[in-house]
């Protein structure tokens, strides 16, 4: 059984979605969770009475992880909250943008690259010295990152840009794996595929949940918790053989 007891967990855009689903399996494995949440404090707060209503421990923090200053804010808060030690750190706060190449403009890709990349980045580097032997990093990046998905065409819409973001994630993860490494701190992705949330507008009328199902070997759409459950895994002792991957979490996608 994945054990978190006596350990702190930061989850970054956990108000909804993945990030919610996330941070109540690491609440229920023990850990103290901190609740990052850019605009949906309500959503936080809720989700924050939930933890503690089954007897766990948890605090709501806000910070724009868009803008430049967004992980200095996050850091002192954290700071203030668990002073010298975070165990688990999980980066799931993100965009995305779904359109024709030619509809993308230069704001929409600056703000997909700022809140997807350069947030993830920057809080990294400002935890690192409460990140120490035993930590994790686990970072939710998309099957998008490998392979193409929907009909691609110059007049079609995709999230190419949303999946290049994901692709620089992959990219950093191996290389804050091999830096990281030697003081014994683990990093992983975990890649989802179609999962059930407000951000898989597509997923609800039946033709995009016929095309979701007929790219997956297992023939339902994922759940929040699905990607929650591999997260707390990767997050314990339990994973601690593994860094630098990029777990799949997709029902058998495009096999």
């Amino acid at each position: 059984m994945t054990t978190l007891q006596n350990k702190t967990a930061l989850v970054t855009g956990a108000s909804r979605g993945i990030g919610r689903a996330t941070a109540l399996a690491l609440a229920d494995a023990g850990a103290h969770i901190l609740v990052h949440y850019g605009r949906s404090k309500q959503e936080a707060e809720s989700l924050v009475a939930a933890i503690q209503a089954k007897g766990g421990r948890a605090d709501a923090i806000s910070a724009d992880l868009g803008t430049p200053d967004g992980a200095s804010s996050l850091t002192k808060q954290v700071r203030s909250i668990i002073g010298d030690r975070l165990d688990v750190l999980v980066l799931n706060a993100g965009i995305s943008k779904l359109a024709r190449i030619e509809d993308h403009t230069i704001e929409d890709f600056d703000n997909l690259f700022a809140t997807n990349v350069r947030g993830p980045f920057f809080v990294v580097q400002q935890l690192l010295p409460v990140l120490g032997e035993g930590s994790n990093i686990v970072v939710i990046s998309s099957a998008v990152a490998h392979t193409v998905v929907g009909k691609p065409g110059l007049e079609n819409p995709s999230i190419l840009a949303y999946a290049a973001t994901k692709g620089a994630l992959e990219t950093l993860v191996k290389n804050w794996a091999a830096i990281l490494g030697p003081g014994g701190i683990r990093v992983n992705a975990v890649a989802p595929g179609v999962i059930d949330t407000d951000m898989s507008n597509f997923t609800k009328t039946e033709v995009g949940r016929e095309a979701a199902l007929g790219m997956q070997a297992l023939k339902r759409l994922g759940k929040p918790e699905d990607v929650a459950d591999v997260v707390a895994f990767a997050a314990s002792d339990a994973a601690r053989w593994i860094t630098g991957a990029s777990i799949p979490v997709d029902g058998g996608s495009k096999l």
